[in-house]
């Protein structure tokens, strides 16, 4: 009897505090989105004049509103440790980020590794589900410049090409740096046995901790962002000018492809829900990091396709490393992995959390203030 009344309280506790984090981050989000937009359209005269300084304003609260995200994650014990490359000293740099997709919780994921990575997450650009545009954080990524893909055969062409105007319209005119996708196009749990299908069938790699990669995007990103030589292969340079830039800017083009791979310990994907409830107990997220130069990543069909299912051969045999031993294992040349624990200022995300409550309170004031006054 007093086991059973012991674990009803456990259970009526884990139940009040997950009713009091979905209260906070209701509260959150009504406060923090529309203040981002408000502000934003309080500075569109900026965006006429000074489009740049505009754009460097709102990838600060951009930043932020990630930041804020990433805090409803840490108070709850959830938090991430970083292997192989350290890719921070490629933050200012441009890249691709390549990752595999098993949850909605990997963008919260990246959300929080990314954030101590530089300018990286005010000056990225996301590739994500069309579905997420409907999301209480699709307003925000629609006005950042994010970029919403349709999945399936039907959409698919139309979808690339969309993609290539968004890059020319919004990459650089933007100062956009990094750009994340996740090439399988959907989750694992959803795609694994279509994939495994499609791989008995032409030859291809059996996979079980990610799927075969898609194409497409891929390919777009490089040849669009990608600077090529006259020998058709990507390299770094310099530029002045690209469709979309502000005249006399300049770029270097594509410089690494990065390739993340997250692991989730006993291979269980922390998703959306868990980090709004906090259900879980406290976890930590495993993020290994591979940087590729440009150079060395083709962009041809055949020889990209060739390159980028081994990407995903590799992830597969670091997960299942991962899953074996809990750890990744060391990079090559190394004798033994070497771990790094991603960690967040709590002062600043209080600092954060404050600015979102008392910028909403001054919004509600002031818009409160204009409806008496006509009303």
């Amino acid at each position: 009897m007093a086991s059973l009344l012991d674990e009803a309280g456990k259970l009526g506790w884990i139940l009040l505090r997950a009713l009091l984090r979905f209260a906070f981050m209701f509260l959150n989000n009504c406060v923090a989105i529309p203040s981002y937009c408000l502000f934003l359209i309080l500075l569109q005269p900026l965006r006429i004049m000074d489009s740049r300084t505009f754009w460097y304003i709102e990838g600060v609260m951009f930043k932020w509103l990630l930041a804020m995200v990433s805090s409803w994650g840490w108070i709850a014990g959830y938090t991430v440790t970083e292997w192989g490359d350290d890719v921070r000293p490629i933050s200012e740099e441009e890249a691709m980020v390549i990752v595999n997709h098993q949850s909605t919780g990997d963008v919260c994921t990246l959300m929080m590794c990314l954030q101590d990575k530089g300018t990286v997450v005010r000056k990225m650009m996301w590739l994500m589900d069309h579905v997420f545009k409907y999301t209480n954080f699709g307003l925000v990524s629609l006005i950042h410049g994010d970029f919403f893909i349709r999945q399936g055969k039907s959409h698919r062409d139309k979808q690339l090409v969309y993609l290539k105007e968004h890059l020319d319209q919004f990459y650089y005119s933007r100062e956009r740096k990094w750009i994340v996708l996740f090439p399988e196009g959907g989750f694992l749990r959803k795609r694994r046995e279509t994939s495994q299908a499609f791989g008995k069938k032409n030859d291809l790699p059996h996979l079980s901790h990610v799927t075969l990669p898609r194409l497409g995007a891929t390919q777009v990103i490089l040849k669009t962002l990608g600077l090529q030589q006259e020998n058709g292969t990507l390299g770094a340079g310099d530029a002045t000018t690209a469709a979309g830039q502000t005249a006399g800017s300049k770029f270097r083009g594509l410089q690494w492809v990065v390739d993340v791979t997250i692991g989730y310990p006993k291979a269980r994907p922390m998703d959306i829900q868990t980090w709004i409830f906090g259900y879980r107990p406290p976890t930590i997220t495993h993020v290994h990091y591979r940087t590729y130069p440009i150079k060395d990543v083709p962009v041809e069909t055949e020889a990209l396709t060739d390159w980028l299912y081994q990407r995903f051969v590799e992830k597969e045999e670091l997960l299942a490393h991962f899953y074996e031993t809990g750890a990744f294992p060391p990079l090559k040349g190394q004798a033994e992995a070497v771990s790094r624990p991603m960690t967040l200022d709590p002062v600043w995300l209080c600092a954060i959390q404050t600015w979102a409550f008392a910028s909403g309170y001054m919004w509600y004031s002031l818009l409160q203030h204009a409806y008496c006054w006509f009303f």
